[in-house]
């Protein structure tokens, strides 16, 4: 199993599509365990390509702060459970919490207006 986390300077991106890179964890499910992580430079944001490619990759899950529900849509098109909400932390942090079932996540701030005033 392995599981996508968006980036910005090692922790998770609040913003989707301004990551810088996706953080990649190859998880043992039976033993809740991460057994390798890299760090990937994605192509370039267009609708439908970011999927794609974690798709290509057999990434299962993606764990995002927010995104936009046409991307989310893509996503689970793609075969990739999209899990929202998630805190600005380490994506190991973040999958182990997954993991063990105590990720705590709150309300897609893409869907808040304000979260786009700087765009």
């Amino acid at each position: 199993m392995k599981i996508a986390i968006p980036t910005i300077d090692g922790k998770l991106c609040p913003h989707f599509g301004r990551c810088q890179q996706f953080a990649v964890l190859d998880i043992d499910p039976e033993t809740k365990s991460i057994n390798a992580s890299e760090m990937l430079t994605p192509p370039a944001h267009e609708p439908g390509v970011l999927p794609a490619w974690l798709s290509r990759m057999g990434c299962s899950v993606i764990i995002a702060g927010g995104m936009g529900g046409r991307a989310a849509d893509i996503f689970e098109q793609n075969g990739i459970k999209v899990v929202m909400g998630a805190q600005n932390e380490k994506p190991e942090e973040i999958v182990t919490a997954y993991l063990n079932n105590g990720l705590e996540t709150e309300a897609n701030p893409c869907d808040d207006p304000a979260f786009h005033d700087d765009e």
